[in-house]
């Protein structure tokens, strides 16, 4: 793959300098715990709402999403369409009972409804999946990143890595939210360069490629069968439902944002914002895969043969777009994956395990060194997750899946504590313990090749954790009703 001109390296260095100094402007703000941690409840919806729709674009959507969309059809973008609904959802009750809580803590709130298993529980878990996700992300840009730059892998892990860790250890949340803006606003200017010029270098024009994306069934939403072993249009459909319900709903990454907001209103704004701005970027993001596909199917010769889906954008930025512009697609996907958690997971290790179990009267001057220690600290491993990935993929994909195996419990819970107020601890616990059990059996079963077939799931794997969270939701239910309807019966037995 041809490399980037200098030109392009420096748009690229220089947006990760200006990034950087302009999150570490939000140093001398930091003046406590709380201005750290929820930005002084102060934000615009705007703003909050951009950094939010940042949130939901990694560089796993801005590389991984044209090489579906070039390897196969837009059936993946079915997930987006869900999000309208999830939004509305979380408008109507999620925002307001976060809002109304008032914790910067997500899961806060779980201790008060079932008890301090399920606040660590979820805190665990949130604090696994973002540790694998830091590292998939930070590994996946080093491999794009490494054909274009001509460094070695573990340069552009590091560095990215320390960019990541810098603005948020300095300006704490309120530099997150504002860095997030402009990576919004980069991402939509680098995917609008990609969709643009394929298109314009079609042979015979635009005409040409929906001609031949049509002719292979690339614009194809996917089978609209009844099956539940397949990606159909309804099983994606679902799936991204209860994905977009756990983001909106229990993701810490989601609540802080809501609490940073100035007012009610401007939380429920930012929701809709993020929500709706994705889903035509995410309709870019497949566009740019079919466009690619029409391109070099039009001009075969253009593409070395052996080329991956995955790696055609990158080949195409780095071969066929002016100089100058390949340095702002590359700041894109940089942007797409610098969208640093490290402030919430310092958040949660300072309110749900150093305060909750060590030191309840922590002073000000002490929060701030845990937030800070832990930021770095997470940074750290997150950073190391992604250089273990080079030689341990496989190590970290069972990590990554064991992570959701966890993770899929917790929306679930947090439904069954909105929706049951007969549901105590013992029926958390055990809604809790079977759906984990049904998303173990439903992830693991089809790879247990010595399983006798009857005995492993028929379903697609996109279904587990819709299958998870309303096995947890029928046995709360079923055990809340349960041991209310015993209490109730041994109440009015005469004495």
């Amino acid at each position: 793959m041809q490399r980037l001109p200098a030109i392009d390296l420096a748009v690229l260095l220089f947006y990760l300098v200006l990034l950087t100094g302009y999150g570490s402007r939000f140093f001398r703000k930091q003046s406590d715990s709380e201005q750290f941690m929820a930005a002084g409840r102060s934000l615009p919806g705007w703003a909050v709402g951009l950094s939010i729709f940042g949130s939901y674009v990694s560089s796993i959507s801005f590389l991984g999403n044209p090489g579906k969309a070039y390897a196969d059809n837009w059936n993946p973008f079915v997930f987006s369409l869900s999000l309208p609904l999830a939004a509305w959802i979380a408008a109507r009750w999620f925002v307001p009972f976060y809002r109304k809580l008032g914790d910067v803590s997500a899961y806060h709130h779980l201790e008060q409804r079932f008890g301090g298993w399920a606040r660590t529980y979820a805190v665990v878990c949130y604090l696994l999946t973002q540790f694998a996700r830091m590292g998939t992300i930070l590994y996946l840009l080093g491999v794009a990143l490494v054909p274009l730059l001509g460094w070695d892998i573990r340069v552009v892990i590091l560095m990215m890595g320390v960019v990541m860790v810098i603005y948020p250890f300095l300006g704490g949340t309120e530099a997150v939210m504002w860095v997030g803006v402009v990576q919004a606003i980069t991402l939509i200017v680098g995917a609008l360069i990609c969709v643009v010029f394929p298109v314009a270098q079609m042979p015979q024009g635009p005409e040409q490629l929906f001609r031949i994306a049509s002719e292979h069934g690339k614009f194809s939403l996917g089978s609209f069968g009844s099956s539940l072993a397949d990606s159909t249009f309804w099983v994606v459909l679902v799936y991204g439902l209860f994905i977009n319900l756990q983001n909106f709903g229990i993701d810490q990454s989601y609540v802080q944002r809501y609490i940073t907001a100035r007012s009610d209103r401007d939380a429920i704004r930012s929701v809709w914002m993020g929500a709706l701005l994705y889903i035509p970027l995410s309709a870019c993001f497949f566009f740019i895969g079919t466009a690619l596909f029409a391109f070099y199917q039009a001009q075969p010769g253009l593409l070395p043969e052996g080329t991956k889906a995955d790696g055609v954008l990158p080949h195409f930025v780095s071969t066929q777009l002016p100089v100058g512009l390949g340095g702002i697609i590359v700041a894109a996907v940089c942007a797409a994956a610098l969208d640093s958690n490290l402030n919430c997971m310092a958040t949660l290790t300072l309110c749900d395990i150093y305060r909750r179990y060590f030191r309840p009267q922590a002073s000000e001057a002490e929060s701030m060194h845990v937030l800070r220690a832990s930021t770095v600290i997470f940074g750290i491993l997150g950073t190391g997750v992604a250089l273990w990935m080079i030689q341990a993929k496989s190590a970290l994909d069972t990590w990554w899946q064991m992570a959701g195996i966890f993770s899929g419990g917790m929306l679930g819970l947090f439904l069954l504590g909105i929706l049951s107020r007969r549901a105590g601890n013992l029926a958390g616990a055990l809604g809790t313990t079977v759906g984990v059990g049904v998303i173990l059996w439903m992830t693991l079963s089809p790879k247990a090749e010595a399983l006798d077939p009857v005995l492993r799931s028929p379903f697609h794997n996109f279904l587990t954790i819709v299958f998870g969270t309303l096995a947890i939701l029928l046995v709360g239910f079923a055990v809340g009703t349960a041991l209310n309807e015993r209490k109730g019966s041994q109440a009015e037995a005469p004495v």
